[in-house]
C-alpha cells in the first residue's frame, strides 16, 4: 500500500484511476485493498475541496429547485408562508428573505437556512 499526500494534479489523477481500479474489483469493506480504497475517497476528497469548491447554491435558486422538486406553485408556497408573504415578489429578487420567512421555508421545505441565509436574506 503505497499513499502518499495528492499535491499536484498528477497525484490527483493517479489516484483517481487507482480508484477506478479498486471500484471495478469490488473490494471488501476492511479488506487491505477496502482499506486502500477508503483512504484513497479521503485523499481525493480533500483534494477536491482545496482545489475544486462548489459554491452553495443561490437561496432563490435553492427555493425554486425546492418547489420544482416538490410540484409546488406559487400558490401552495404562498398558502404554506401565509398570505403576507409575496411568494412571486421573493421569487423575482424585488423582496428579500426576512428572518421569519427563512425559518419557515426551512421549517416547511427543509431547505437548510444556512443556504436561504445566503446574499439575499435582509
Amino acid at each position: 500500500m503505497n499513499i502518499k499526500p495528492l499535491r499536484t494534479e498528477i497525484d490527483y489523477n493517479e489516484a483517481l484511476q487507482q480508484v477506478s481500479t479498486l471500484i471495478d474489483h469490488a473490494p471488501e469493506p476492511g479488506s487491505r485493498q477496502g482499506d486502500l480504497l477508503a483512504v484513497l475517497a479521503i485523499l481525493i476528497e480533500e483534494y477536491e475541496s482545496r482545489h475544486y469548491p462548489i459554491d452553495p447554491p443561490d437561496p432563490i435558486e435553492a427555493i425554486k429547485f425546492r418547489m420544482d422538486q416538490s410540484g409546488l406553485t406559487v400558490t401552495d408556497l404562498e398558502t404554506m408562508l401565509g398570505r403576507r408573504v409575496s411568494v412571486q415578489d421573493i421569487l423575482a429578487r424585488r423582496k428579500p428573505l426576512t428572518l421569519a420567512t427563512i425559518r419557515r421555508l426551512h421549517a416547511v421545505l427543509g431547505i437548510p437556512a444556512d443556504i436561504l441565509i445566503g446574499r439575499t436574506a435582509s
